[in-house]
């Protein structure tokens, strides 16, 4: 990917958006997930994407790698088109099939060395190097020498996480990487990522089922239903009348003293 230079505006040059859409749609087979969508998600922040069950979060996340072509209007990944396999993106796919091979954690992100490219392969110290990068930034030192067959859901993800890691992207897409852990566990793990984004110096995009372990862990919230997209704070999208708005029929968003969200819908 050539990367985009600065956008200079009043003579300040700032760095071009991490992800850009401008009357933005995609879809798979006949099914439309974007239509005209359009927004722009700064660099550096955390954004939880949101959406029913098959609204097409994944969808979205498999377009920013250029695996889901384009149909109309713009998508810039810092300012480029997605290409399949950039090494500046990094993803860390939905997955809650049991593993069941025989592998060291080490061997598992020794396997991911070189799948984002074709080539030689990197000199053994330099690949070490990356790993142990990698193992530490997503606090999984103490999984790599154990076997992933044995490791819990948990556990797990901080490999794929590792795995996500490896080519220091500056995006990073997870799709619902808290799935595989308990509600008490969800929250430390949204945290985990967050400062692992930070050290990082990445974006996060960010596909969770539940929005509350991700509330005060996020930067905004893209919210994806019928088509149409919406990219803003959670206070701005989680509301009655926004998501009214998105799914064109009442939708009631009540909020516990605790702070947790809770989103009733009566829609087909």
């Amino acid at each position: 990917m050539t990367l985009a230079r600065p956008v200079v505006t009043d003579g300040v040059a700032h760095p071009p958006a991490a992800v850009s859409c401008q009357a933005l749609s995609i879809g798979h087979g006949e099914r439309v997930v974007l239509q005209a969508a359009s927004f722009s998600i700064p660099a550096g922040s955390f954004v939880g994407l949101l959406g029913p069950n098959g609204a097409g979060k994944t969808t979205f996340l498999r377009a920013l790698l250029g695996l889901t072509p384009v149909r109309s209007g713009e998508l810039h990944v810092f300012g480029a088109s997605p290409v399949c396999g950039d090494s500046n993106v990094g993803y860390m796919p939905q997955s809650r099939t049991p593993i069941r091979v025989s592998l060291t954690g080490r061997d598992m992100l020794a396997s991911s060395l070189h799948g984002e490219r074709w080539g030689l392969p990197l000199a053994r110290a330099e690949g070490a190097r990356r790993i142990d990068e990698a193992l530490h930034a997503a606090d999984a030192q103490d999984l790599a020498e154990r076997r992933i067959d044995a490791l819990s859901g948990g556990e797990l993800q901080r490999l794929r996480l590792a795995q996500a890691l490896l080519s220091a992207p500056r995006l990073l897409l997870l799709d619902e990487p808290l799935a595989s852990f308990d509600p008490v566990r969800m929250r430390e793990a949204a945290l985990q990522i967050r400062e692992v984004a930070r050290r990082a110096g990445a974006t996060v995009i960010c596909s969770a089922h539940d929005i509350d372990p991700l509330l005060g862990v996020m930067d905004s919230v893209l919210y994806i239903a019928r088509g149409r997209a919406r990219l803003g704070s959670v206070d701005e999208v989680i509301t009655s009348s926004a998501l009214s708005d998105l799914y064109g029929a009442p939708v009631e968003v009540y909020r516990s003293p605790r702070g947790r969200v809770f989103v009733s819908a009566d829609v087909a």
